[in-house]
């Protein structure tokens, strides 16, 4: 069939119109928005250079076939490789997200926006180094922003995790239409682009949930960010759309993906996503999980003082919200550190323990501890009902989470509630500097100190960064 063939007079679906009259037409004007972009682009590529430290990421980084190098290709942050646009991507995508320590969006759907940063980084940068297009970081800012804002408008109201579906199809919706308008794709082909996006092959969320929690839940962003800088190639070739991809009869994803149900919408696309972003500062862990480990913190500090240790307990209650009884409230064994950066009873055990959580606590090596597995047992989570209120309250977006520990003499510690981690917006001005220190951090785990000011020196200098063109900065974070 001659790919010039058409649904003839039909027209797109209106949910693929708005993304791709968002993406066309829309203007940032928010300095909130970009401000909160800055510091995300800045803390989604250090948290991609504390992943190249753990050989189960860097064993998939590389080309497809060893050896393959890409003239005027895209320069991946942190290592050597020079590679294609696609490929780029899923090195890039997979890095930034494969600790989960980037950025986090609590809604009926859960994700990870930042994750898009690697299909735009990757499709900026070839761009600039093979066409005429003058592409600085402000744009890969406003393309960040719009990409935030589809998923994260999109995952408001409409719960694919309670379908089977794993939250990337968003990452790859939203990463085609930004990097489609990127490339200078005509209307009808981000259009058509979108809806390929649709029509693809969806990831089932099994990855994350027993008895499959496994590795792919940390490189799957990375390959749907892959899959949408190719779907937009494809589109720009002219070929076809598909206008009722969601709203087809029996075929299309509503009837086959969706139960039959169309999407529902809070609000209309803006900056508001972004605007509203939950930085993860202190903590390598599911974002539901976040406030607790916090309140661990606290209570274990506590202990110390009374000079008591996890023996003395008998019991742990954390009053929670739903999300985060069904996402990570685990019994039973762990099987490896994706399975346990996904239970709540494991990120609360260990800083009870051991007064810290990070990214090598969920190693085999400390999870070895037996003491680790004795506390989960006598970890419970209850639910809030009004905890789950504030969680969906659009004007609040709490994540509470209160912990209680009774020990074996009968005395009591706590009640320690908090409501908004670290990284909320409610707790930005403190978090911020935090957020700086983590980047400085992570900068110093891939690059030599002279190296490290150039780079941070460019990085704190908010005009002078957004000015820089795309090619200018990746030259700059290579090896």
């Amino acid at each position: 069939m001659s790919s010039q063939i058409t649904a003839s007079g039909q027209r797109y679906d209106q949910e693929i119109i708005d993304i791709v009259d968002y993406v066309q037409n829309y203007e940032i004007t928010s300095d909130l928005a970009y401000q909160t972009a800055w510091n995300c682009f800045i803390d989604t590529l250090g948290c991609g250079f504390e992943a190249l430290e753990y050989e189960a990421c860097t064993k998939l980084l590389g080309p497809v076939v060893e050896g393959i190098c890409v003239a005027n290709g895209v320069k991946v942050p942190g290592t050597h490789y020079v590679l294609d646009p696609i490929q780029a991507a899923f090195n890039i995508g997979t890095m930034i997200r494969w600790l989960d320590f980037n950025d986090t969006w609590l809604a009926a759907e859960w994700g990870h926006p930042s994750d898009n940063l690697g299909a735009i980084l990757a499709t900026a940068d070839w761009l600039s180094r093979t066409t005429h297009k003058k592409i600085t970081i402000k744009d890969v800012l406003t393309a960040m922003i719009k990409a935030h804002e589809i998923q994260g408008c999109i995952a408001l109201e409409n719960s694919f995790n309670k379908v089977g579906l794993d939250h990337v199809i968003l990452v790859k919706v939203a990463s085609t239409a930004v990097v489609a308008q990127l490339m200078g794709l005509t209307r009808e082909q981000i259009l058509a682009a979108v809806s390929l996006a649709w029509v693809d092959g969806q990831s089932l969320r099994t990855y994350r949930h027993f008895p499959n929690a496994g590795s792919r839940k940390s490189w799957a962003a990375g390959d749907a960010t892959s899959r949408a800088v190719r779907l937009a190639l494809i589109a720009k070739t002219g070929e076809m759309g598909y206008p009722s991809a969601l709203t087809a009869k029996t075929w299309g994803f509503y009837d086959v993906s969706f139960t039959g149900k169309a999407f529902t919408f809070q609000r209309p696309y803006g900056s508001y996503v972004m605007e509203n972003i939950l930085f993860k500062i202190s903590f390598p862990a599911e974002f539901h999980s976040q406030t607790a480990v916090e309140a661990a913190m606290t209570l274990q500090a506590a202990m110390v003082t009374a000079g008591k240790t996890a023996a003395d307990i008998r019991r742990v209650t954390i009053r929670t919200h739903e999300a985060c009884i069904r996402i990570i409230d685990k019994k039973g064994a762990l099987n490896n550190p994706a399975d346990r950066d996904h239970c709540i009873q494991y990120m609360v055990a260990v800083p009870l323990i051991f007064g810290r959580l990070t990214a090598r606590d969920y190693e085999d090596s400390i999870a070895v501890d037996p003491r680790i597995d004795a506390l989960r047992e006598k970890i419970f989570c209850v639910e809030d009902s009004s905890f789950t209120a504030d969680y969906h309250d659009p004007e609040k977006r709490s994540i509470a989470n209160a912990l209680t520990i009774e020990f074996n003499d009968g005395s009591v510690l706590g009640e320690e509630v908090v409501e908004y981690p670290i990284g909320h917006a409610r707790r930005r001005v403190a978090g911020i500097p935090l957020l700086i220190e983590k980047y400085k951090v992570n900068l110093a785990r891939v690059f030599d100190s002279q190296k490290q000011a150039k780079i941070l020196d460019l990085s704190m200098d908010y005009e002078r960064l957004c000015a820089t063109p795309v090619n200018e900065f990746m030259d700059l974070m290579a090896l």
